[in-house]
């Protein structure tokens, strides 16, 4: 092929080069510009949104979920637009991001099913952050509910990163959720004591506590008679942010009550029999357990 021939093609090459580049590279340089404005915008609207939802007292269970959507809202839109500056066909963009969408809604059947967790639980909302529950061997204080993942922390200051499908699957155990909680204890004393002196020092130091709700009132009961002695139980009713501080001060303090009108605590007992030089042990007998041996 001569080089006349060669020189001009080449330099047709180049112009046609030139031309093609000339309209391209400010179309990719306006995208380009658009992406980042874009991404600023959105991570700015992601913050305004969970602004306006604090400011407007709206749950924080939602915030979190409702300001990443309105992100990558703002995302998609930017990307589509900037594609649709560079020449390329949206329907043709919206065909293959439907295509790519179903095979990765195929591949990825599990993360689905944590999106699908999260919108339930978003929706039904067994709990809400700063709930303490438990579902299966999950357990701890709800940080964060997300669309994939939920954030527990256990009241042992451990953190637990939770797939939203492993809530929803099982049985939820809001002990947070209502406003009063029932302090359920048992305290023990040997048959020889007087029932109803034990009644009275555990309903002093019931009614004693501000903690204690009034209505419903709180009440001793004989709650079961064992080989040892008898077993009270104290029900009271409390705030469920007082239970476990309460829950401790009536252990504590039912026995120094106890021990105060002096009663005889339950202790565990056994009789050993021996027998031509054998031990043999052997049940407490009546008269035994009545006289608190």
């Amino acid at each position: 092929m001569p080089l006349f021939v060669i020189g001009g093609e080449v330099g047709a090459f180049s112009a046609a080069l030139a031309e093609r580049l000339a309209v391209v590279l400010p179309n990719a340089a306006v995208a380009l510009i658009m992406l980042a404005i874009g991404w600023a915008l959105a991570g700015w609207a992601e913050h305004a949104t969970g602004r306006l939802m604090e400011r407007a007292h709206m749950e924080p269970t939602l915030r979190g979920v409702t300001a990443a959507v309105v992100r990558y809202a703002l995302l998609i839109l930017v990307i589509v637009a900037a594609l649709g500056q560079l020449g390329v066909q949206i329907t043709s963009v919206l065909a293959v991001l439907g295509a790519i969408g179903l095979a990765i809604g195929l591949a990825l059947q599990g993360t689905l099913a944590n999106i699908a967790a999260g919108i339930m639980l978003l929706w039904l909302r067994p709990f809400r952050v700063g709930d303490y529950i438990q579902a299966g061997d999950v357990a701890g204080t709800v940080k964060t509910v997300g669309l994939f993942t939920s954030e527990l922390h256990s009241w042992d200051g451990i953190f637990q990163f939770v797939p939203n499908s492993e809530l929803w699957n099982k049985r939820i155990i809001n002990y947070s959720r209502l406003e009063r909680r029932l302090v359920d204890l048992r305290f023990g004393i040997a048959y020889s004591e007087d029932i109803e002196a034990a009644r009275q020092a555990l309903l002093e130091l019931a009614k004693s506590d501000d903690r204690i709700l009034a209505d419903p009132p709180p009440f001793v009961f004989v709650d079961q008679l064992t080989e040892s002695g008898v077993l009270l139980g104290l029900r009271a009713w409390t705030a469920t942010a007082n239970y476990w501080a309460l829950r401790w001060a009536l252990l504590e303090g039912g026995k120094a009550r106890l021990q105060a009108a002096g009663l005889r605590m339950l202790l565990p007992q056994r009789v050993v029999h021996f027998s031509n030089g054998q031990i043999s042990d052997g049940q407490t007998t009546e008269m035994q357990r009545r006289a608190g041996v």
